[in-house]
């Protein structure tokens, strides 16, 4: 690591602001691959990379790949970013990483992560992201170097590969070197690393004839002849490492490079390479060959001491062997400051791990297990030696292997704990601890191979030597990987069977709150009233507020508002859930329930108060670094609360993160399902039905309908974004679907799902009578509901299926309904849908002031093509839709223009509250006083109002 002056890189503040000062603040990072094979100078390069950045003033982070420690999870991150934070104390650690401690300290290995926190692996990345991007900020220009990569674990390729695509925007280069040939299967991102970049590895070839020659002749002087050069050549084939050696040997022997005496080369090349270089080194003496067979297997741990213990030897005879490796150029020279032992060249340490006895490897794996222990390295240091080591019935090594995978997974690396586990489960433990460690790889293994862990969990399950308390994990576990399967049914069927089997009143009541949440889920439910009515007569009769009594209130909330029951009776059952606390980040219930009970609020319109609740468990599943489908419900189901608040150009942005995370966990999962209605909803919305469309098409949406209950309703959605393209048959037949497969189930709040008044108007041309019909039973479904927003939007379709008198009272009342209600978007489609039949009706005045409002409702929603409507709508009216005008913007007060500028730059509604410091509503009473002022909507500002630049901090930084 070099460090300006040999100061703590940390405490160098200055440095980067020194660095930077007349430089401006433009980045010019990028990436730089090198690809070659064996011995073609990768290394070489890759030094000389790091001599330029030193003698530039560069801040250097370096690290290389292990053929020993591809498995050990972050091997290759900690040697980037442990010299940076070596010199510093946890309280500075703490300082330095902020809200990022708990989650990337595990995995840099500061900490044996005791805080209890298991993030998901792409929480650490993101949390590594935002590390090594304020360090390339703060201490510019850095270079980031990883040699070997085709050695480096899984976790810091997976790592490397997304963070590398941001080394433009950063002042920052990452050089890589690698063998392509040796990429790992699960390098398939790297691979195409630098293509993604925009550029193309620099492949490194053979030397030439002619470069070969040039080499004979700067290492052994002008005398020799073009014939010994070119021998020299074909012996090597041009291999960089194996001319350089061989021309070294031949100084060391004294031969003169004369073509006479190339008999000689031969004997010669061969001693560089496999056996051959295995032959020099046996020559060399038993405790050389047991010194370099020592460093082979401990690699990078290989310090004097530790690899002297390992090869069993005194302390002369080591010095002896060292030195005599060291002049045979088969163990590298002395590093200042160091202790460690390492080989010349990463082919020296290659071939001899391979040529070390089996059962001598095995052997000295099991030697240097015991000592990484005993020098305090931790169980991952040893477990990475254990799983060289064959089974043997040993308590020592499952212990340590069970220690080792509770660390990766504080790291977030479930899958070298699941390797450690299942090499635990081979040795294997004894018959009191087998449940516990089968429990512990199902757990392991939940995220990435559900399948795997059914098995596991079941093999659990059958184990005799089973505590109730985990019987019962074991038992919740495999229900959510059941579920996680698409297997609904066998979920619900196996808690329920635990329900009725266990001696536990809690136990029971928990499985018998899993079961009621499994059903719920499951869209081929056969029965769903007699549980509806089930769960409303246990809630009713709870007396007791625990966990399990929690969570069975949460799920009689949100059935009560599926079902249409009174919103007020879904209110309170939800009000008394949240009674005690129900997190979202607790392991061993899910977030399922308190994720139902905040849409509760939103349904019921509230959604401030699901929006409160949705904030605050985003934020805890960030504090825990659960980044990937847990975040990406969150996010997604948030832009739903947004949505349903009419901010649309918000909830987009929320869905796009919510989806862009899904597609990073999987396909055809829960969370792309909800991503997918959702955005859909929110595109058709703001009138871009092709982009809706192509994003159907891409994810093959509308195709296939889940096996789980998914909202909004897929089946529905899809069916409005055919209307929006004009094919009602097709529409039409799917809507009739949805009825026919949710009605049974007693799910009729229009609010839920709006199947009812979408088939209406579907009908209307075709059947008005039918529709009508339809119209008016979501209108009786919605007053039983009793929520404003329901009302509204069930009259408003009722209104637009009527005709005459009726027609525009009905659209009348709706508006009075949506004024009450939060519903913005809703509202201003019925303020416009109002004022154009007054003005049909012959009543212009009338329908020009509802027009108006309409207008300026969807331009603060970000419902472009709803106020495009609104506009034609004036004009055909013979009226005067709103124009962009040049206007002097000193007609607004300071804090409409305030707001207005950051509007006209694209800033949602929330940014501009929080960098004025004032209230989201007053943020929109001030743009609609600046719109009715200048004559314009959201979408004219940037016409009227002169840009500003604004900052917006370090670019490519993300937050916590």
């Amino acid at each position: 690591m070099l460090l300006p002056e040999g100061e703590p890189l940390w405490r160098r503040r200055e440095v980067g602001a020194e660095r930077r000062a007349g430089e401006g603040s433009a980045a010019n990072g990028g990436l730089l691959a090198i690809a070659g094979s064996a011995g073609l100078g990768k290394t070489t390069l890759v030094a000389e990379v790091r001599r330029k950045a030193a003698a530039r003033g560069c801040t250097l982070l370096a690290a290389r790949g292990s053929e020993q420690e591809e498995g050990v999870a972050f091997h290759v991150v900690r040697q980037l970013v442990q010299p940076v934070l070596a010199a510093t104390s946890e309280a500075e650690h703490r300082k330095i990483l902020g809200s990022w401690y708990d989650i990337v300290a595990p995995a840099v290995g500061l900490v044996a992560g005791q805080s209890g926190v298991s993030p998901d692996p792409q929480g650490v990345r993101d949390g590594l992201d935002w590390l090594v991007t304020r360090f390339a900020v703060q201490y510019a220009p850095v270079v980031l170097v990883v040699d070997d990569a085709h050695w480096a674990d899984e976790e810091t390729l997976a790592w490397l590969s997304s963070f590398a695509l941001r080394a433009g925007d950063l002042p920052l280069l990452i050089v890589v070197a690698y063998r392509p040939e040796e990429l790992p299967r699960h390098a398939a991102e790297f691979r195409r690393l630098a293509m993604r970049h925009g550029s193309r590895p620099l492949d490194l070839s053979p030397f030439t004839p002619a470069a070969v020659s040039d080499l004979v002749r700067g290492v052994l002087g002008d005398g020799g002849d073009e014939l010994f050069a070119r021998e020299c050549w074909a012996l090597t084939a041009g291999n960089p490492y194996e001319a350089v050696e061989l021309v070294a040997r031949i100084r060391d022997r004294g031969i003169k490079p004369q073509y006479a005496n190339a008999g000689e080369l031969r004997e010669l090349a061969s001693a560089v390479r496999g056996s051959g270089l295995i032959e020099r080194l046996e020559r060399l003496g038993p405790s050389a060959v047991r010194l370099t067979w020592a460093v082979a297997v401990l690699g990078t741990d290989a310090d004097r001491e530790m690899a002297a213990g390992v090869a069993g030897l005194g302390a002369e005879e080591m010095a002896d062997a060292v030195e005599r490796l060291r002049d045979a150029r088969i163990l590298a020279g002395p590093t200042e400051g160091s202790n460690r032992l390492d080989f010349f060249h990463p082919l020296v340490g290659t071939a001899v791990y391979r040529a070390i006895p089996a059962a001598m490897r095995v052997a000295m794996h099991g030697q240097a297990a015991f000592a990484v222990t005993e020098a305090g390295l931790g169980a991952t240091a040893a477990a990475r030696h254990i799983l060289e080591m064959h089974p043997d019935n040993d308590r020592w090594a499952v212990r340590q292997l069970r220690s080792a995978a509770r660390d990766y997974l504080r790291a977030g690396a479930p899958d070298a704990a699941r390797r450690c586990l299942s090499r635990a489960l081979r040795e294997p433990p004894a018959l009191e601890e087998r449940a516990e460690v089968l429990y512990e790889l199902g757990c392991s293994a939940l995220l990435n191979e559900p399948a795997t862990t059914v098995n596991h969990l079941r093999a659990a399950l059958e184990e005799p030597e089973l505590a109730p308390e985990l019987r019962e994990s074991v038992t919740y576990r495999l229900a959510q990987a059941l579920a996680h399967t698409d297997r609904m049914a066998e979920a619900a069927a196996l808690v329920a069977a635990e329900a009725k089997h266990s001696s536990n009143a809690r136990t029971r009541l928990r499985m018998q709150a899993e079961t009621f949440q499994w059903n719920a889920f499951r869209a081929d439910e056969e029965d769903s009233p007699t549980r509806s009515r089930s769960l409303a007569r246990l809630a009713e009769h709870l007396t007791v507020r625990g966990k399990a009594e929690r969570y069975i209130l949460g799920l009689r909330a949100w059935d009560a508002m599926v079902r249409g029951e009174p919103a007020e009776t879904a209110l309170r059952y939800a009000e008394e859930a949240l009674e005690g606390g129900l997190p979202w980040t607790d392991d061993n219930w899910g977030f399922e329930v308190p994720v139902l009970v905040a849409l509760t609020f939103m349904y019921c319109d509230q959604p401030g108060r699901a929006d409160e609740l949705f904030t605050q468990g985003i934020a805890d599943c960030e504090r825990k670094g659960w980044r990937g489908a847990h975040l990406s419900f969150g996010l997604t189901l948030l832009g739903y609360i947004k949505f349903h608040r009419g901010r649309l150009a918000e909830a987009e942005d929320l869905v796009h993160s919510g989806l862009r995370i899904a597609d990073r966990v999987g396909q055809q999962i829960p969370a792309q399902w909800f991503a997918l209605g959702i955005l859909i909803e929110i595109l058709l919305a703001r009138g871009r039905v092709q982009e809706a469309q192509e994003l159907s098409d891409a994810y093959n949406y509308g195709q296939v309908v889940p096996n789980a209950v998914v909202y909004p309703d897929s089946e529905t959605v899809y069916s409005e974004l055919l209307l929006a393209r004009g094919l009602r048959t097709d529409a039409e037949e799917r809507l009739r679907a949805v009825g026919r497969r949710l009605e049974p189930r007693g799910m009729r709040n229009p609010m839920w799902c709006p199947w009812r008044p979408l088939l209406a108007q579907t009908i209307a041309h075709t059947d008005p009578g039918e529709a009508a019909e339809i119209a008016q039973e979501g209108v009786e479904i919605a007053r039983r509901f009793g929520t404003p927003g329901a009302i509204g939007r069930a009259l408003h379709a009722a209104a637009k299926v009527a005709s005459g008198a009726d027609s525009l009272s009905l659209m009348s009342e709706a508006v009075r309904q949506l004024e009450r209600s939060p519903a913005a978007y809703e509202l201003a489609q019925a303020l416009i849908d109002h004022g154009a039949m007054l003005s049909r009706a012959g009543l212009p005045q009338d329908a020009a002031d509802l027009l108006m409002r309409g207008l300026e409702s969807a331009a603060l929603c970000g419902a472009d093509a709803l106020a495009a409507r609104a506009r034609e709508e004036l004009a055909a009216s013979g009226l005067r839709p709103l124009q962009l005008r040049a206007v002097d913007s000193d007609s607004l007060t300071s804090q409409e223009k305030a707001v207005a500028e950051r509007a006209a730059q694209g800033w949602e509604n929330r940014r501009i509250a929080e960098d004025l410091g004032i209230k989201e509503r007053t943020v929109e009473l001030l743009l609609s006083g600046a719109f009715r002022k200048l004559g314009t909507d959201r979408g004219g500002l940037a016409g009227l109002l002169p840009h500003q630049t604004r900052g917006s901090g370090v670019r490519g930084v993300p937050g916590p």
